[in-house]
């Protein structure tokens, strides 16, 4: 017997198939996520060494290019480079050793003073606090405020003094944890290390073997725009990064050298808190301005309002002379999106997600906006987003 099978009904059932299975393979999903964590955690403490050593050799091949292309491009070291074919190598150990140097500078002269200042702020946070405390109850009593607001605001401080005291307390347990876990991941750093050098020796053969691989996957014209959009990503991030970390060296060392000039307490510690936050883009001048505020704010209220200047004053050279001088139009985004990127992403991944959501986003951006103005033109209509104010 033939059946008359209903075109109509049969597209509303396959449709209705793809639905259901894709509902029901969202609810999977979801309802085992912690076992989908599981196993992309234990997939990332496998390739912790290859995440690290690609990390090491992605910042280090800064170095390694200043070092081929700036320095070994004089006649005396290029004739003899070329006579014994030995450019790389000899650029590795110099680029290994500059980094080396800097980690040992960091842990001679600027770590121990940083620890100091750690010890000693915990250690006389309970002076800190009780001083406090009694000029902020002798400020109140001065007010003559109604005994329920009274009340209320002594509250309300009590509960900050108990929360500073826990979080003073928890201090130094909580660096503890953090150089443990440096330390337990030492073998990973390591291996890491070795994976970079690798990295680098090669870094050509593996980009060939990447364009390769893209052109025997995609059709011509798609590898090309991958690789395109690849050295894209490379140029933004390479830019934004390298040109982030010397800023906030800069930084750091302006920072450093006011401090010590006016005397600053904790001037190590205060310095170091800038210089790291003020590698995250537009949050991280205020990210580190409240802790160090607040740590100055204990000794001396005249010294915590004189910080609050200082910074104020090298976040507007940053903004305004440093940075651009440095990063110059790397990002190529406007302060709304790169507001809205660092938000986005921060809220995803994190830290991480703040310090790379801007050159994320960036590439991202120029993409879709290539792809809105090619539309544009096959349209006739005029791609500059002014002729539609």
């Amino acid at each position: 017997m033939k059946i008359d099978w209903n075109k109509k009904y049969n597209t509303i059932s396959v449709y209705t198939f793809l639905v259901v299975s894709a509902i029901i393979l969202f609810y999977n999903f979801i309802t085992g996520i912690d076992s989908v964590k599981i196993k992309l955690n234990g997939f990332i403490s496998i390739m912790m060494p290859f995440i690290i050593g690609f990390t090491i050799a992605y910042l280090l091949d800064f170095i390694l290019r200043f070092y081929e292309i700036k320095v070994f491009s004089y006649k005396p070291f290029k004739s003899f480079l070329e006579k014994f074919n030995c450019k790389r190598g000899l650029g590795l150990v110099f680029t290994y050793l500059t980094a080396l140097a800097c980690v040992f500078l960091f842990i001679q002269f600027v770590l121990p003073q940083l620890v100091d200042s750690i010890f000693g702020l915990v250690n006389d946070v309970p002076a800190y606090v009780e001083s406090a405390t009694k000029f902020i109850n002798e400020t109140i009593n001065g007010l003559n405020l109604d005994p329920y607001y009274m009340t209320m605001i002594s509250e309300k401080i009590n509960d900050l003094v108990e929360f500073l005291i826990k979080a003073s307390a928890n201090l130094i347990p909580m660096i503890g944890n953090l150089i443990t876990g440096l330390l337990s991941s030492v073998w990973n750093v390591v291996l890491g290390l070795i994976v970079s050098i690798y990295l680098l020796i090669e870094k050509e053969k593996f980009f060939a073997l990447g364009k390769k691989m893209t052109y025997a996957i995609f059709s011509e014209s798609i590898a090309k725009r991958i690789l395109e959009l690849t050295d894209r990503s490379n140029n933004t991030f390479g830019k934004f990064l390298s040109g982030k970390i010397l800023d906030s060296f800069i930084i750091w060392v302006i920072t450093f050298v006011i401090l010590t000039i006016v005397k600053m307490p904790y001037a190590v510690l205060i310095s170091v808190i800038i210089g790291i936050t003020n590698i995250i883009p537009f949050f991280g001048p205020f990210i580190g301005a409240v802790p160090a505020v607040i740590i100055v704010l204990f000794v001396s209220p005249q010294k915590a309002l004189l910080l609050v200047v200082i910074i104020f004053i090298i976040q507007q050279l940053d903004g305004n002379i440093i940075g651009p001088k440095i990063l110059g139009d790397s990002i190529g985004i406007s302060a709304f999106w790169i507001l809205f990127s660092i938000l986005v992403t921060g809220k995803l991944l994190g830290l991480v997600g703040m310090i790379i959501g801007v050159p994320l986003f960036a590439v991202i951006y120029s993409v879709i906006k290539e792809i809105v103005e090619e539309k544009l033109k096959k349209k006739g209509l005029d791609p500059d987003t002014k002729s539609y104010l």
